[in-house]
């Protein structure tokens, strides 16, 4: 099993925007090499990852840079920038940050992008997380597959908050409801979110599948049925009763790659906005509120696990899924040959 070493989160260091417009000065933001800040302000400079890829030289197979929301936008403000080993020669998780917002420009999302082709997906019930889990499994990453783990994070709605139905290898754990949004994983290693009808339990193909709410976005457009209401039985309670909050949620590109972005002061309906902004053509929202947004990106440090804490997340340890935990998550790994089983098979 290899060791485990916390790593320093990069977020105190990195993360830090005042707001712009009441007299304050931009002092930038950061997350996994990606520097963004204010050139006159504080001389930052846009990182180049490891690559040495910038936001001119992409190759095909990545995304295209998040276009920026402001006219001016920071240095390295939605460039993306690998993180982790190389998987056949390229880059398996892409990572990158932007302002949302205008009117706020102290809102950012942090996105993760997931390669189809170099990545498999597992996902794995805690403790509590769904309540009737037919394998309970390990509640965190197993040690026999961290050596070739990327990346983990957070799950979607608790079963309670809208039915909300999952399914792995073949046995259900709560019954999958029609209409909800549903994260599909197929053993061909596809993924996909679907708008679901196929009733209790998923096909033969399918290695899982987690369900969190209705959709927001679909074929590129946002679901009408979206709205701000805090206290919303479709969207989800927001702890006091406040507006916005810590979203998180995941969406599906043209090319049937993954997306997961985590974004601060959000409702449902700038959440579907971003998802849509970086390229997703289905989407869902996943946990929200400030304790349980989780992305975790990963290195390998001669037989050393190095977990890095993407967003801002003071109630969470970098460490959260290499021990067991109450809800349920998803670890994104190294794609090895063959058909994909979820790992606890």
């Amino acid at each position: 099993m290899p060791k485990i070493r916390s790593g320093r989160p990069v977020w105190p260091v990195l993360f830090a925007i005042a707001a712009v417009g009441v007299g304050a000065t931009t002092v930038g933001v950061g997350v996994a090499g990606i520097a963004l800040g204010n050139t006159s302000a504080i001389g930052a400079t846009a990182v180049t990852g490891a690559s040495g890829h910038t936001g001119a030289t992409l190759t095909e197979d990545w995304p295209p840079r998040v276009k920026p929301i402001f006219p001016h936008p920071l240095p390295g403000e939605g460039v993306w920038r690998p993180t982790g080993p190389p998987v056949d020669g390229g880059p398996p998780v892409l990572v990158t940050v932007f302002r949302t917002e205008l009117d706020y420009p102290r809102l950012v999302a942090y996105v993760a992008w997931f390669d189809h082709t170099r990545t498999a997906i597992g996902y794995y019930p805690g403790r509590y997380e769904p309540p009737q889990a037919a394998v309970r499994g390990p509640m965190m990453v197993p040690d026999d597959q961290r050596w070739r783990l990327l990346a983990t994070f957070n799950g979607g709605f608790t079963h309670v908050d809208g039915d909300n139905g999952s399914a792995v290898n073949g046995r259900v754990n709560e019954p999958l409801k029609d209409g909800n949004a549903t994260l599909v994983g197929y053993r061909d290693g596809g993924i996909n979110i679907l708008d679901w009808s196929g009733g209790a339990n998923a096909g033969p193909d399918v290695a899982w599948a987690r369900q969190s709410l209705a959709p927001i976005v679909w074929n590129g457009k946002l679901n009408p049925e979206l709205n701000v209401n805090p206290n919303s039985p479709q969207w989800g309670f927001t702890l006091g009763g406040v507006t916005r909050v810590w979203r998180t949620g995941v969406g599906i590109d043209r090319r049937g790659n993954l997306i997961f972005v985590v974004a601060n002061d959000q409702t449902v309906i700038t959440l579907a906005k971003i998802l849509q902004h970086v390229g997703a053509v289905r989407a869902m929202e996943f946990d929200i509120n400030p304790d349980w947004h989780t992305l975790i990106t990963y290195t390998h440090d001669h037989g050393r696990l190095v977990p890095e804490l993407v967003e801002p997340q003071p109630n969470q340890s970098p460490d959260r899924y290499l021990v067991p935990d109450d809800r349920d998550f998803f670890a994104v790994y190294k794609r090895l040959p063959g058909p994909i089983t979820d790992p606890l098979e």
